[in-house]
């Protein structure tokens, strides 16, 4: 279970959709680039390459993170200095999803590079060791980026950050890998809500390619918020079940969260609400 709480924090979730590029470059399919009946064949050839013989033809199966493209990064940036108290920012990226190069791959990347390679922070996910930090590191590589820092490694396991050893190093946290191994593995919407905390709302990982199809990248980048706030949640609950939250801590990072749920519905992010929503019911439903 968790080891520590750094005193920067930052829980986060990405969002991908197959890479018409790869499909270019790998199976020769037409070039396209933004959200077309290209793109779409282009999407349809990379699943088609990766189903199995009884697979369905319209199953859309797990496809290499290499032969992705990042579209979204959200995360709940939680800076708490010694003896002071934590204070929470809602991080989003692209800034401006209607802006074509704001949301370009390169661009999200190198912001979210920088700004952990400067800040340092312990990285929180869902599956994170084995799916976002790697999508992260493979598509900075296939886009020719430095690392920025992020890709800093010490020489050994206690002498520094290390974001490339989720076993060994406590600033690559895997909420997962606390859960369960294998069989015993819940998913994120499975823990979440079973603890009180909103899962998956109206919208699945499986819709984002379609929802990008659609030119609805503003979507998108809203299901991701919420992914970053359930992540958030469950490893608030986590760290309390490891001892290192008082229940009063615990309560009180709860609180905290609802106050910035309720500032950035107050800044116009009204698709926030139904979090606030959810999270009532199953307070209600579990009792808590």
């Amino acid at each position: 279970m968790l080891k520590r709480i750094t005193e920067s924090v930052f829980s986060f979730d990405i969002d991908w959709i197959p890479d018409p590029k790869s499909a270019e470059i790998l199976l020769n399919y037409p070039s396209s680039s933004g959200p077309s009946d290209a793109a779409k064949d282009s999407f349809e050839a990379l699943w088609a390459e990766a189903r199995k013989p009884d697979d369905p033809e319209d199953y859309q199966p797990y496809i290499k993170t290499i032969l992705c493209r990042i579209v979204s990064i959200c995360g709940i940036l939680r800076d708490c200095p010694r003896g002071g108290e934590p204070v929470l920012k809602l991080i989003s990226l692209p800034t401006d999803p209607l802006d074509e190069q704001k949301s370009d791959e390169k661009v999200l990347l190198t912001s979210f590079m920088k700004s952990v390679g400067r800040r340092k922070p312990q990285l929180v996910g869902y599956n994170s060791s084995q799916a976002d930090i790697p999508i992260i590191i493979q598509r900075a590589i296939v886009n020719g980026l430095s690392g920025f820092g992020f890709s800093d490694r010490p020489a050994k396991p206690w002498e520094g950050v290390d974001y490339f050893d989720a076993r060994n190093s406590d600033y690559n946290i895997d909420l997962a890998d606390g859960l369960g191994q294998y069989r015993d593995r819940p998913s994120l919407h499975q823990a979440a809500s079973l603890s009180g905390i909103p899962g998956k709302i109206d919208v699945s990982g499986e819709s984002v390619a379609q929802m990008w199809l659609d030119k609805q990248l503003s979507g998108i980048l809203a299901y991701n918020e919420f992914d970053a706030f359930t992540t958030h949640l469950l490893w608030a609950r986590m760290a309390h079940f490891s001892g290192l939250m008082s229940s009063r801590d615990y309560e009180r990072e709860q609180e905290l969260v609802r106050e910035l749920l309720e500032a950035e519905i107050g800044r116009g992010k009204d698709h926030l609400s139904r979090f606030v929503e959810e999270w009532d019911r199953l307070l209600s439903i579990t009792g808590q």
